[in-house]
């Protein structure tokens, strides 16, 4: 990380928070090594809390200059008129993700808006808040699709593509993930707004253990696959993911559609688009969603990939 690079975070912030979101959104995105000497750091705008994202243990000169450019956005009309209630720093690449309040009061409990849907994120306790902010344009394509559609949710964790299922109509959506309480929190979600629960099915199993009951609740016209690129114990995305889609023909419907997604940078579309040619060859590629413009990636390849698949 460089120093002589926060002049840069500074002044995108500056214009960023000048006309801030009126929802959820990522407002840096170092990340995606579009800026040089910033590709640890990301910015989020969590309705009224400022969350900044630091994934590597920076020098101490380096997190001087970052907390005295932090201190001097305070103190600018744009912060202060843009509404946000805290101003947080967290340490990701720090044993517990700790973070550290810089301004304001830490809500643990935030809820944000999304697509008009409302989500309940948890702040300052776990690495990850409950949202993938990369995954918007993923959830808004699961709601127009959704109609009258019997939905498979697979790793599920807090149920986002489910929630934007239940609000695109779809008949009835089963969510699948290890960790139960990723699952309570997505009923948490759907209670937010005002879902019917009778819609909607929490399996808290492990997947390659499950089969027999996820495919006795099909066949299902969706199934969407958004799993992590390693999860000790129970998954790894080179080894595992090939299993899944060769399940896929005696769990999807007669044309039915596939999300498939990953988002390891080292891994490319072709992944998926061969693994399925492989596994699954009566479906057929169609599509890979775009990503929100705020994630510019400098390798096309290297960010979110999501892909859509016919049978």
């Amino acid at each position: 990380m460089d120093i002589n690079a926060l002049t840069q975070l500074e002044q995108h912030l500056l214009n960023a928070l000048s006309t801030p979101p009126s929802e959820v959104r990522r407002l840096f995105h170092g990340r995606g090594r579009c800026w040089q000497g910033l590709e640890q750091i990301t910015v989020d705008w969590l309705q009224d809390q400022v969350l900044v994202s630091l994934f590597k243990e920076p020098s101490p000169e380096f997190l001087a200059a970052l907390h005295a450019l932090l201190q001097r956005l305070l103190t600018t009309p744009q912060w202060q008129q843009c509404g946000a209630t805290s101003l947080l720093l967290q340490y990701r690449d720090r044993d517990g993700s700790p973070t550290e309040v810089i301004w304001g009061e830490l809500r643990e409990y935030q809820d944000v808006i999304e697509n008009g849907l409302t989500y309940k994120l948890d702040l300052g306790r776990k690495q990850n808040n409950g949202l993938f902010l990369d995954m918007r344009y993923g959830r808004k394509w699961v709601q127009e699709q959704a109609a009258g559609k019997r939905v498979l949710n697979l790793f599920a964790y807090t149920c986002g593509f489910s929630i934007a299922a239940i609000a695109g109509g779809a008949e009835h959506v089963v969510n699948l993930d290890m960790a139960k309480a990723a699952l309570s929190r997505g009923r948490d979600n759907h209670h937010l707004n005002k879902h019917d629960l009778s819609k909607v099915s929490f399996l808290g199993h492990e997947l390659f253990k499950s089969w027999g009951k996820v495919r006795k609740m099909g066949a299902y016209d969706l199934i969407i696959i958004d799993p992590p690129s390693f999860q000790k114990g129970s998954f790894a995305l080179t080894k595992d993911y090939a299993k899944i889609l060769r399940r896929l023909p005696e769990l999807l419907a007669e044309n039915g559609q596939v999300l498939a997604c990953v988002n390891d940078p080292s891994i490319d579309s072709q992944f998926l688009i061969h693994g399925m040619a492989q596994e699954a060859p009566d479906l057929q590629f169609i599509e890979r969603l775009e990503n929100p413009p705020e994630f510019k990636d400098i390798d096309p390849e290297g960010g979110l990939k999501a892909l859509v698949f016919r049978r």
